[in-house]
């Protein structure tokens, strides 16, 4: 499970009132101006009162699901077959009886990475197109990997949902990203939105 992006933007703008700070190093502390002479005070970290936040906004923070590999390769990774088997089974029914199922030429695809500890957070776009035949592509129209970073790098980081020719191009970029971190837009509409955007 991964954290909501919203919460992760709201701890980053705490993080950020301190320039150059080192983000495990920042503590807040919140202090009452009473002039009787008793004070009320708040002490945490930035993580805390981010949280707070969120949850005065949006409710109580809901981790963003792992992608149905992932949670298919936990369960793998301890002899578990049913709880291999149960993410990806529910992850093709999700997809297959979604309203706007399939995928249609023209239709954008973005998909939001969360922040790592080497990377900062990162999204991409595609686009699916007709090749024919009843096959369908889907190509990385942009990303926003930082300017500097070096090609070969972001060869590596972008584009990994690229396909050729496929009768379902959004399948491996649902079960690998996940649900919650992919958005759909046709005719400029989104008709899938993900949690984590």
């Amino acid at each position: 499970m991964r954290r909501d992006v919203r919460l992760q933007i709201i701890t980053e703008a705490i993080e950020r009132l301190i320039p150059g700070a080192i983000p495990a190093r920042i503590s807040v502390q919140v202090v009452e101006d009473v002039r009787t002479g008793s004070q009320n005070t708040w002490s945490g970290d930035a993580d805390a009162l981010a949280a707070a936040v969120f949850t005065a906004l949006f409710g109580r923070p809901r981790p963003i699901e792992d992608s149905p590999l992932a949670r298919a390769d936990a369960a793998k990774g301890t002899g578990d077959l049913v709880g291999e088997l149960a993410p990806l089974l529910d992850g093709d029914q999700q997809l297959t009886s979604a309203p706007w199922y399939p995928a249609r030429p023209g239709d954008l695809v973005h998909v939001c990475y969360e922040r790592t500890d080497g990377l900062e957070a990162f999204g991409e776009t595609y686009i699916v197109g007709d090749v024919g035949d009843g096959l369908m592509n889907m190509q990385l129209l942009s990303h926003s990997l930082p300017a500097d970073m070096a090609e070969d790098a972001v060869e590596k980081l972008a584009g990994w949902f690229t396909t050729e020719a496929s009768d379902d191009p959004l399948y491996e970029a649902w079960f690998a990203a996940g649900s919650e971190r992919l958005t759909v837009v046709r005719d400029g509409r989104p008709v899938h939105v993900g949690r984590a955007q």
